[in-house]
């Protein structure tokens, strides 16, 4: 809007699919213009504007890690995108909306990972853990919601460079591991009460035949730039054990 000149400006904008990315590969338009296109937009408006601003983006541009274990830095070239031909359109969509912001002056780019946090909800992955018939083993980083809210935030308020940061809780984490984390929490055991297993397919081939349509990243990345730039965030193990301690069902 003409004479509005904001400080700061965050994008927070995309298109992910419900109930999941496999929405992505149907509504393929509304999935580039959200993620790859409406960037872009904000872009050109912020330079013209000389504004500078954030934008969310995803970590589920890569998938897996180096051969050590190790995360991807934020250097590296996305490995799960439409340059390699392997990915989910989502993926795809996101890895391009990055490739756009490139050169974007005054610029933070966030990548988000499979996020989650202490209030019961449909899109948090915690609740997905517990609800879901099936689960596929995978080692990952993961995102808790509120710290990442705060680090972003502080990327700003602090003044860091502009540029891409990984802002994922330090570690990474595998499915059964979180399952385990469940079954010792109060909730956990509330559940098991009720009669709650946890059941895991046989391996991603399985998974990929009877409950997906397109391929998902599973990955590890590495959040120590942001360390080194003073903004801490919770280990993932703890910041996941701390979300069943505090967990609560949205009113």
């Amino acid at each position: 809007m003409e004479g509005v000149r904001p400080e700061f400006v965050i994008n927070a904008a995309g298109y992910t699919g419900k109930p999941n990315v496999d929405a992505c590969e149907i509504h393929k338009l509304e999935c580039l213009e959200g993620n790859g296109v409406f960037p872009g937009l904000v872009k050109e408006v912020c330079a013209e504007t000389k504004t500078p601003w954030g934008h969310v983006s995803s970590g589920c541009i890569f998938t897996g890690s180096h051969p050590d274990g190790s995360g991807f830095r934020e250097e590296e070239s996305p490995n799960f995108s439409f340059r390699q031909n392997n990915c989910s359109y989502y993926s795809g969509t996101k890895a391009l909306g990055e490739e756009i912001l490139q050169d974007a002056p005054h610029c933070y780019i966030w990548r988000l990972r499979i996020p989650f946090n202490h209030i019961n909800n449909p899109r948090n992955y915690l609740t997905k853990v517990i609800t879901y018939a099936q689960l596929l083993e995978a080692r990952n980083s993961l995102s808790q919601l509120d710290d990442f809210v705060r680090a972003t935030w502080e990327c700003w308020s602090r003044r860091l460079p502009f540029g891409v940061y990984n802002v994922t809780n330090p570690g990474a984490i595998t499915t059964h591991e979180i399952v385990e984390l469940i079954k010792k929490s109060a909730l956990g055991k509330r559940l098991q009460a009720k009669g709650k297993t946890f059941s895991f397919f046989a391996d991603e081939a399985e998974f990929m035949k009877i409950a997906a349509k397109t391929p998902r990243s599973n990955c590890v990345l590495d959040s120590s730039k942001l360390t080194r730039a003073g903004i801490k965030m919770e280990e993932v193990h703890e910041a996941v054990e701390q979300a069943l301690v505090r967990w609560e069902t949205a009113s």
